[in-house]
């Protein structure tokens, strides 16, 4: 089939790009009429073959804030400190070991961000970044203290003297051997140091780590049940 070139006239067969006569275009790309105008399929006003370039809209897309998987760190710092302390207070009251306070900070670091932030999708990697900022808020606390009571301790006076009396007092009455190991630890400073020293790299490894894994399970599961 042929059609007239829109510039020079002349018969121009189909599929054609360019008159062999002017050189004029014979694809036209046909921009999206107002509503309300004629439909005309797919020639052009002038009979040229069109191409339209509508963007088809794809029902179901989901909107920006349910794609979200960003950590909010403003708000993921408040869950992640106040993790932290309930886990520090929980370890100080001695209802838990070291390790299962570290990995219950990491899961409540995790459930408090999701509370907040519903429209983020969380992942193992997100809930993982999540449990090490808390171990870390963990072992900075537990630094502190260690390293306010050394102070106090290494400071003598009333205070130590009187915490040595005490323990002398519950050691004579107690076959318990940690007692025995407190007292020599207070009557030697040095001593003290490096044990709240040890301590406090110890306790620092275990809750990063175990916050870790445990807010990279909670993340994991969190992110399954948003999919369904």
């Amino acid at each position: 089939m042929e059609h007239s070139c829109h510039k020079c006239g002349q018969s121009v067969e189909d599929g054609v790009p360019f008159c062999a006569h002017c050189r004029a275009p014979q694809i036209r790309v046909a921009l999206p009429e107002p509503a309300g105008s004629a439909a005309g399929g797919n020639i052009s006003s002038d009979g040229l073959p069109a191409f339209s370039v509508d963007v088809p809209s794809v029902p179901g897309t989901l909107s920006s804030p349910a794609l979200s998987t960003g950590i909010a760190w403003p708000r993921a710092l408040r869950a992640c400190a106040v993790a932290a302390l309930i886990s520090i207070v929980v370890m100080s009251l001695r209802l838990f070991f070291p390790l299962v306070t570290a990995l219950g900070a990491g899961f409540l670091a995790v459930i408090f961000y999701h509370r907040r932030n519903p429209a983020t999708r969380l992942d193992a990697r997100s809930g993982a970044q999540l449990g090490a900022v808390t171990g870390l808020f963990s072992s900075a606390v537990f630094a502190i203290l260690s390293a306010m009571v050394f102070a106090v301790l290494h400071a003598g006076g009333q205070v130590r003297q009187q915490m040595l009396e005490a323990l002398q007092q519950v050691a004579s009455r107690s076959n318990d051997p940690q007692m025995q190991t407190a007292l020599e630890l207070l009557k030697n400073p040095e001593g003290l140091a490096a044990k709240l020293m040890l301590g406090a790299v110890g306790f620092f490894l275990i809750a990063v780590a175990a916050g870790s894994i445990a807010g990279a399970l909670t993340g994991t599961a969190l992110g399954r049940r948003n999919r369904l």
